[in-house]
């Protein structure tokens, strides 16, 4: 055993029958070997060399030791194997399958440094990153187009934003009275298909912490519509986006669009008064069981900066929370779809909520939320990031029933986190997994359709 070898030894003694000796001696293992999965579902879509594409190299061509399309993988995949930040390129540069994933020969040269991965981010124009997420989008729905076929009937679009707090002297980073923090405030679209539970995130922009929710929301909207109109051309399409989207500005565009539309609408002392009753006989029979109640009704309403008036559902609620007082809990939304009152606010509305948790997964699992660089196009550069790695999971997923629901967490534990030996002959390279890896029914499941 060489010195380096023994000064990576530990001994473990009265842990089994034997002492136990723990070495870091294997050079050919990887703690990544799933990822080999994601790897395939990138070749399937073309997601990371469509966005190279839309990267300008400004670099001088004879100094180039790592293309876009590598430095792209590398970064997407750490991120997608969970290490969350560029710093992390040092210890990952030399990981057989890293390698193998960003188009490398696993014994090959090592991948980008540190340096080389920072430069890279904050080498980004404003107009690559605008490229880049384009391409980003288009994969997405050419993916979800190449599942289903084009007599799709209904597409929903959901809106929504989540803070991100900052630290240091980051750019453009603002304090936030709502959120009470100094913060960015990424606007994230998603899409469903009618009669199924599943949302696709197809973009991510990053915005300033002190900018109005509706920011960006038009801008968005203007890139999506046109691919999905020529990807889903008899498609219905549905936006759907809580009270601080509900701007004068943002309807009229959806309604100039053709476009039907469930908006919260935050409550005034007019929309109070039209449901005062009802909200009296729900009190009422609150009080009476004791249980949370509500009931729906609707009446049309113009606001000062609309041009006509719109149709406007009310849910009157009273909530019981034991151990408290009753608490009345008006909600409005404004559409211009049909259906009952109750229909449109729980079976079309409501479901938005579970978009949040697409949110939660960017920030929690892909490290959306990693935004330390100062500059601010470079933060925005690691949104795409995190926004790709998540393309990857979702097209994961859609391959095997029985994670279908399962968040990127857990994904990623049971199918990305598996040791696997590398090794190389003349003509293949080979993957040695564990013969005894509990989740090995569900790993084939998935990688057999991949390689076909």
């Amino acid at each position: 055993m060489n010195d380096s070898a023994r000064a990576q030894c530990v001994l473990f003694e009265g842990i089994g029958p034997k002492p136990v000796t723990v070495q870091f001696e294997e050079d050919r293992i990887s703690s990544d070997g799933g990822a080999i999965l994601l790897k395939a579902v990138d070749k399937r879509i073309q997601m990371i060399a469509s966005m190279a594409a839309s990267f300008t190299d400004r670099r001088a061509g004879g100094r180039v030791k790592h293309e876009v399309e590598e430095l792209l993988s590398q970064r997407i995949f750490g991120l997608a194997c969970g290490y969350e930040d560029g710093n992390d390129a040092a210890k990952l540069a030399s990981d057989p399958v890293m390698k193998m994933v960003a188009g490398r020969d696993p014994f090959g040269d090592d991948l980008a440094s540190q340096p080389s991965i920072s430069r890279f981010e904050s080498s980004a124009t404003r107009k690559d990153l605008f490229h880049m997420a384009t391409s980003l989008m288009r994969c997405v729905v050419e993916s979800q187009r190449r599942r289903r076929p084009e007599w799709t009937r209904r597409i929903t679009i959901d809106l929504d934003q989540t803070p991100v707090p900052t630290y240091g002297g980051q750019q453009r980073t603002f304090f936030n009275g709502h959120y009470d923090t100094y913060c960015y405030i990424p606007l994230v679209a998603g899409i469903s298909f009618q009669g199924e539970p599943d949302q696709y995130v197809v973009a991510s922009v990053l915005r300033p912490g002190n900018v109005p929710d509706k920011r960006g929301a038009i801008s968005i909207l203007s890139r999506l519509l046109p691919q999905l109109r020529e990807a889903f051309p008899k498609a219905k399409l549905v936006v759907r986006v809580d009270a601080g989207f509900c701007a004068s500005e943002i309807i009229d565009y959806i309604e100039g669009e053709g476009l039907d539309y469930t908006l919260a609408f935050p409550g005034n002392s007019v929309l109070h008064a039209a449901s005062a009753i009802l909200m009296s006989e729900v009190r009422w029979t609150s009080g009476k069981s004791g249980a949370t109640e509500h009931r729906y009704a609707e009446t049309t309403y113009q606001a000062g900066t609309w041009p006509h008036e719109r149709r406007v559902i009310f849910k009157a609620e009273v909530t019981q929370i034991s151990g408290r007082e009753a608490r009345d809990n008006p909600r409005y939304v404004v559409t211009n779809m049909r259906g009952s009152a109750r229909h449109v606010y729980e079976n079309l509305y409501c479901r938005r909520g579970d978009f949040e948790n697409r949110l939660k997964e960017l920030k929690n699992d892909l490290s959306m939320d990693r935004l330390s660089c100062s500059a601010f196009l470079a933060n925005q550069f690691r949104v795409i990031m995190a926004t790709a790695a998540f393309a990857l999971f979702q097209e994961l997923r859609q391959g095997a029933a029985q994670l279908r629901r399962a968040s990127v967490a857990r994904l990623r534990l049971e199918l990305v986190k598996l040791a696997a030996r590398v090794s190389s002959s003349a003509r293949r390279i080979v993957l040695s997994l564990p013969r005894h890896f509990p989740f090995k029914a569900d790993w084939l499941a998935l990688a057999r359709p991949l390689t076909t």
